[in-house]
C-alpha cells in the first residue's frame, strides 16, 4: 500500500494528541504524582503480556547490566523529572501550550547527543533550532501593559514545560545509548529491543514516582485513584495511547517511510491538539496561536528532513 508510513505516522501523531488531552483530564482529576504511578504499573503489566506473547517469557530479554543501566538513568530523566513536570505543566498551562513547548525535545536532544555522542551540529540543526524558539515566541509572548513583550502564560506552568522538553531530549539520548548495548537472542526480535528498553525506563519510573508520593502526599491518594472509575479509565487510555500504541506504531511507521519524513509527520500534536482543546476545554483560538504552532512544527521539521 502507497503511503503506509506516512498513514501510520499522521496515526501516531493522532494518538500522542489524545494521551495529551487524556493526560491534562487525567491530572487534574487524579494528580500528578498519582496518574504517573498507575501509567508507569500498567505500561509494566502492557509490556510484561507483550513480551509473553512474543517471546513465551513475562520478563524482557537480551540487555547487558550497562545497558540495564542506562535505560533506568533514562527512565529517572524521561519519566520521573520529564514526565512529572510535563503533567504538571499540563495542570498549570493545559496540554495545548505543553505539546507546543514539548518541539523543544529535539533540541535538546541535539545538544546531548552533541555533548555526549559527538554528533554534529549543522547550520540546519540551529536554524530548525531558532525557528522552533520564533515559533513559540510566537504563540506566548504578547504586548504587556507596562512592557513591549510580556509572557501571556504562568511563568512556573512554562518553567515545568521547558523542563519537561529537556528531560525528553535528554532521556531520548540515553534510552539511545542503552540500546546500543543490548543483544539480540534467538527468541527475541530486533523489533522488540525498544520495547525491552522501555520496561526498564518505566520500572525507573515507577520506583521514582512512588518514593515521590509516599513522601509528599503518602499513598492515600492512589487508594482513592484506584475506586475513581473515570480516573483509572483516564490513567489506562493515557498508556495505550502513549507509551503503548505510541510507541509500536512510530517503530512500525519507519519501516515503511522514511525516519525524517515519519518524525515530521508525528511532530504535528501541536496542531492537531489546537481545535480538540477549544472543544473540551474551551481554549480560545488566537492567530497568534496557530502561526506559532505551525512555524514551531516547521522548524522541528528541519531538524528531521534538513
Amino acid at each position: 500500500m502507497n503511503y503506509l508510513g506516512e498513514l501510520i505516522s499522521i496515526g501516531v501523531a493522532f494518538s500522542w494528541t489524545a494521551t495529551a488531552l487524556l493526560s491534562e483530564f487525567g491530572s487534574k482529576r487524579l494528580g500528578n504524582l498519582t496518574l504517573n504511578v498507575l501509567r508507569m504499573a500498567l505500561a509494566l503489566l502492557f509490556s510484561m503480556v507483550l513480551f509473553f506473547t512474543v517471546t513465551g517469557s513475562p520478563m524482557p530479554a537480551g540487555a547487558s547490566a550497562e545497558a540495564a543501566g542506562w535505560m533506568l538513568l533514562s527512565g529517572l530523566v524521561g519519566y520521573v523529572i520529564g514526565d512529572f513536570c510535563l503533567f504538571q505543566c499540563y495542570i498549570i498551562i493545559g496540554s495545548r501550550y505543553g505539546q507546543l513547548f514539548m518541539t523543544l525535545a529535539p533540541l535538546s536532544a541535539a545538544v546531548m547527543a552533541w555533548i555526549t555522542l559527538g554528533q554534529q551540529m549543522t547550520m540546519m540543526s540551529i536554524a530548525a533550532m531558532m525557528m522552533t524558539l520564533l515559533g513559540i515566541g510566537i504563540s506566548v509572548l504578547g504586548r504587556g501593559e507596562h512592557h513591549k513583550v510580556s509572557l501571556k502564560l504562568p511563568l512556573n506552568g512554562v518553567l515545568f514545560a521547558i523542563g519537561a522538553a529537556v528531560c525528553q531530549g535528554v532521556g531520548l539520548v540515553l534510552s539511545k545509548i542503552g540500546m546500543d548495548h543490548y543483544e539480540t537472542t534467538a527468541n527475541m526480535p530486533e523489533w522488540l529491543i525498544p520495547f525491552n528498553a522501555n520496561f526498564y525506563r518505566c520500572v525507573a519510573g515507577i520506583i521514582g514516582f512512588t518514593l515521590l508520593m509516599y513522601f509528599r502526599k503518602g499513598m492515600a491518594p492512589l487508594r482513592e485513584a484506584l475506586h475513581d472509575r473515570k480516573g483509572l479509565i483516564a490513567a489506562t487510555a493515557t498508556t495505550i495511547f502513549g507509551p503503548f500504541v505510541g510507541v509500536g506504531f512510530s517503530l512500525m511507521a519507519v519501516q515503511y517511510t522514511g525516519a525524517g519524513i515519519a518524525s515530521t509527520l508525528m511532530a504535528m500534536t501541536p496542531i492537531i491538539i489546537i481545535l480538540p482543546s477549544y472543544w473540551l476545554f474551551h481554549e480560545k483560538i488566537t492567530w497568534r496561536a496557530v502561526l506559532g504552532a505551525v512555524i514551531s512544527v516547521v522548524g522541528v521539521s528541519l531538524f528531521f528532513l534538513g
